[in-house]
């Protein structure tokens, strides 16, 4: 074999060298602007109106209970919607902002049990449900009653960003691959299992750790240097994201952190940092400890922005607020009286109606959102896939599932754009266990609290709800109604049946299952039946 000249091989290497250098040097001149940093900051059970930032025409009541100051400084800096959307139950939400899939396309269309093959719901008489995803989001397809589906973190961490998952998973059963935010695209996973809810915010309780019932299945994992200390949760889980924020930070890669708060669910603790002020301005033990539980998030937030700030990274991270579905409104755990919680929102998590799917939602995107702005266009939770892949840069990618949502740049960057001819869905073929119970101990028709199953559909000004369990629908004109009040389906019997039919039309576009009459075997479709009660 011929033996290549020295002289050639040196030609050969610096030619080489000088080309990457010109093309990394390129890369720097002509290459695309830095990649936003993304925060995605969702809270857990928190609803419309849980802080001193107003989402409705006038400032409420409870806007004035709550302390948020770290939320009112977000909303000064950007945009807050006030018709942002989410399903009445928190892992439903959490799959559709993974996946960017509506609930009647995911099939994950109720909370999901800590252990694997344990479906959800309260039996409802005469009702068959469909046999829906109760082990969660996969991202194989070897399990069982799961959504096999493309994870939103995957594909960021495919494009050189450090994923960081920390606080609340709830997005499959264990022990499903799903259970494990690693096994979904994150780099970092703290804090995040198959657990709804923590069965205590303290330190000093191990955050739920040495409870009777074994810690695996309802205490938060990883946070053991933190057992024994008095320290809330919230707290704990903003120390750890910062650090882990910051090796990202020192690594120089872009990070997503999906900040997870497992407040405000129940087991209601009082965050002592605050709760003794709200006890001073006469709220109740039990609203008390729920405002403070509020503030201690809101200083999470505070906390966040205050390491942004220090780092000079303010000016190139996108910060999402949002809630996972609309505030509890159940006497117990809640003082007062009962479905009081959200008005004048009609109801509360778990609920059809707006006070169990509208929430709190801000966006902060330098030089893309206007401070202090406002922005009336209804979007729902699976509208964050598109977008936030959107703001990262990332047009052209592949996931296994089809996505439903929509991308929400277009009004981020002009407040006053609308579209009322996009029609959102919520698909609800299932019996919120706690609702249906609290409903019988209360003596009322769980449908007059918007619970029990159900779909629904707005267009415009127009929500139309259907219950499956009294085969009737409503319809309301939000604009002039929003506390639900007063049904027009005997008003407006043509707006009603066009609004069924559209409904049907995409429930079965989105191949959703519907429940069945446990007499007949029939599948039980959205009708409209004039109303005899308005």
């Amino acid at each position: 074999m011929k033996k290549t000249p020295l002289y050639l091989l040196i030609t050969l290497l610096l030619t080489q060298g000088g080309y990457h250098l010109q093309a990394q040097q390129n890369t720097r001149i002509t290459g695309p602007a830095k990649k936003p940093n993304i925060i995605f900051f969702l809270v857990d059970d928190m609803g419309w109106q849980d802080c001193s930032v107003p989402f409705y025409k006038d400032t409420t009541p409870f806007n004035k209970t709550y302390r948020t100051p770290n939320m009112e400084r977000l909303a000064a800096m950007g945009v807050k919607f006030t018709q942002a959307y989410a399903n009445c139950v928190c892992t439903p939400s959490r799959v559709s902002m993974q996946t960017g899939m509506n609930a009647a396309s995911h099939r994950v269309t109720n909370w999901t049990f800590y252990s694997k093959d344990h479906p959800t719901d309260e039996p409802y008489a005469g009702i068959t449900f469909p046999e829906w995803n109760y082990n969660g989001l996969s991202p194989v397809a070897d399990t069982n009653h799961t959504v096999n589906a493309t994870p939103i973190a995957q594909i960021l961490r495919q494009n050189d960003y450090r994923t960081i998952h920390v606080g609340k998973s709830h997005m499959a059963s264990y022990p499903t691959l799903g259970a494990n935010p690693i096994n979904l695209g994150f780099d970092v996973n703290i804090a995040g299992s198959a657990i709804g809810g923590p069965n205590s915010y303290l330190g000093i309780e191990n955050f739920g750790n040495n409870a009777k019932e074994g810690a695996a299945r309802t205490g938060v994992p990883g946070l053991e240097k933190y057992h024994g200390k008095d320290i809330f949760l919230s707290e704990a889980l903003t120390l750890e994201a910062i650090k882990a924020v910051d090796t990202a930070r020192l690594l120089k890669k872009p990070f997503y952190l999906y900040m997870n708060h497992y407040a405000v669910h129940a087991q209601y603790k009082p965050d002592n940092r605050f709760y003794q002020r709200y006890i001073d301005a006469g709220l109740g033990k039990e609203e008390a400890m729920y405002a403070s539980i509020i503030e201690g998030m809101d200083k999470s937030l505070g906390d966040l922005m205050e390491y942004l700030e220090k780092y000079k990274m303010m000016q190139n991270t996108v910060i999402i607020f949002m809630s996972d579905n609309g505030g509890l409104s159940l006497v117990p755990p809640r003082g007062g009286k009962p479905f009081t919680h959200n008005l004048p929102l009609k109801a509360g998590k778990g609920s059809g109606y707006e006070g169990g799917t509208r929430e709190p939602m801000m966006v902060y995107w330098p030089g893309i959102t206007k401070p202090n702005s406002t922005n009336s266009q209804y979007i729902i939770i699976e509208d964050f896939f598109p977008t936030i892949l959107q703001m990262a840069g990332i047009n052209k990618y592949k996931t296994i599932q089809t996505i439903d949502g929509k991308s929400i740049v277009p009004f981020l960057k002009d407040n006053n754009k609308r579209d009322t001819n996009r029609a959102i869905i919520w698909h609800f073929p299932n019996n919120w266990e706690e609702g249906a119970k609290k409903a019988k101990q209360y003596k009322i028709v769980p449908e007059t609290q918007g619970m029990g199953p159900y779909s629904a559909i707005r267009k415009g000004d127009w929500k139309l709800i259907y219950f499956y369990g009294l085969g009737k629908a409503e319809l309301y004109n939000l604009k002039d109604d929003i506390g639900e009040l007063n049904n027009l389906v005997n008003h407006y019997p043509d707006k009603a049946k066009a609004m069924v039919e559209q409904l049907i039309t995409m429930l079965k576009n989105e191949k959703a299952q519907f429940p069945s009459n446990t007499r007949t075997g029939e599948l039980m479709y959205p009708q409209v039946v004039k109303s005899s009660t308005e």
